[in-house]
């Protein structure tokens, strides 16, 4: 015949046991410190806002001085004569200025002056006697002094051949030109380039190399300035070269610099103010709810010790 089953009830049954694993001094402790860590972060918040919609950023820039030392032309030398064009023209220069090349005082190109103090530049030759002078500026546009000029020849004969194309030079010269020595635009924005196209035979083709493996190609029927547009997604320096040929298979060339500079940062401040903030928004009211619930932890067991104490069930407490 089976035993009888006997529950038998353990020691500690209708006790209140002592917290061995639980103290709420060092919780306490730790919700101080995450609240301090709160307040000095909504502290450094409210003080340091993004930019308001209505705030305005000014930037300025000091003038320095002037650049004192002028461009060298080195290459060619004075009296040479050429029977092909466009000529490369190379000489030193201070560092971290523009250069721009003028050719019987009209202006042929511009190039930036290199971290070896260098620079070279392609240019189109008037027909007959070249004039070529460099002038220096530095980033803010102020000129230094004036290089000495090189005299320079381009002999036309009859018939002849470009390294660029095939061309005949007989009547009037073909002529490209720009109101701008250089161009200056953020990455992303518009840059918008003026071309004279002067002499020549319409119709026109205009190639347009932006320095950045990309390029454009304009055609035109008349010699009216023109405007024409290209967006770069880096900043850096950027060559560009143009190109045009006429009716008559003659050829014209100008390069001008263009300086795409870095995108300013204040969106990015007014939006890390901004997510700052909604962070605050979420962890305040967490932290809030986190004490409320400890220290009803807290209240509720005293309480509960006391209605057991009353009732005479309280044995022990550690």
């Amino acid at each position: 015949m089976p035993k009888k089953l006997k529950l038998l009830h353990h020691k500690h049954s209708g006790k209140l046991q002592s917290h061995k694993h639980t103290s709420y001094i060092p919780l306490l402790a730790l919700l101080f410190i995450v609240g301090f860590a709160l307040i000095a972060t909504t502290t450094y918040a409210w003080e340091r806002p993004g930019p308001a919609s209505s705030s305005i950023s000014l930037t300025g820039v000091v003038a320095g001085q002037p650049p004192t030392v002028a461009a060298v032309i080195e290459s060619p030398i004075d009296g040479q004569h050429f029977s092909t064009t466009p000529v490369t023209i190379s000489g030193s220069c201070p560092d971290n200025t523009l250069i721009e090349i003028f050719k019987n005082d009209i202006f042929a190109g511009s190039t930036v002056c290199t971290t070896d103090k260098i620079f070279s530049i392609d240019i189109d030759l008037m027909f007959g006697q070249n004039v070529l002078l460099a002038k220096v500026y530095d980033a803010l546009n102020q000129a230094g002094p004036d290089s000495k000029i090189v005299t320079v020849y381009y002999d036309v004969l009859p018939t002849q051949s470009l390294p660029l194309t095939g061309i005949r030079l007989e009547g009037s010269q073909l002529v490209l030109n720009t109101d701008v020595a250089i161009k200056g635009v953020f990455p992303d924005k518009e840059l918008v380039l003026p071309i004279n196209v002067i002499g020549g035979t319409p119709p026109y083709a205009i190639n347009i190399m932006w320095g950045d493996s990309k390029n454009s190609v304009v055609s035109r029927n008349d010699n009216a300035t023109f405007n024409t547009t290209h967006t770069y997604s880096k900043a850096g320096t950027y060559q560009i070269n143009l190109q045009a040929s006429d009716a008559n298979g003659r050829v014209a060339f100008i390069s001008i610099a263009a300086i795409v500079n870095g995108q300013p940062s204040v969106t990015s401040a007014s939006t890390a103010s901004t997510s700052t903030t909604n962070q605050l928004l979420l962890l305040w009211p967490l932290y809030v709810c986190t004490i409320v619930a400890v220290i009803s932890f807290l209240v509720g067991e005293q309480h509960e010790k006391q209605v057991l104490a009353r009732r005479g069930l309280l044995l022990q407490i550690r």
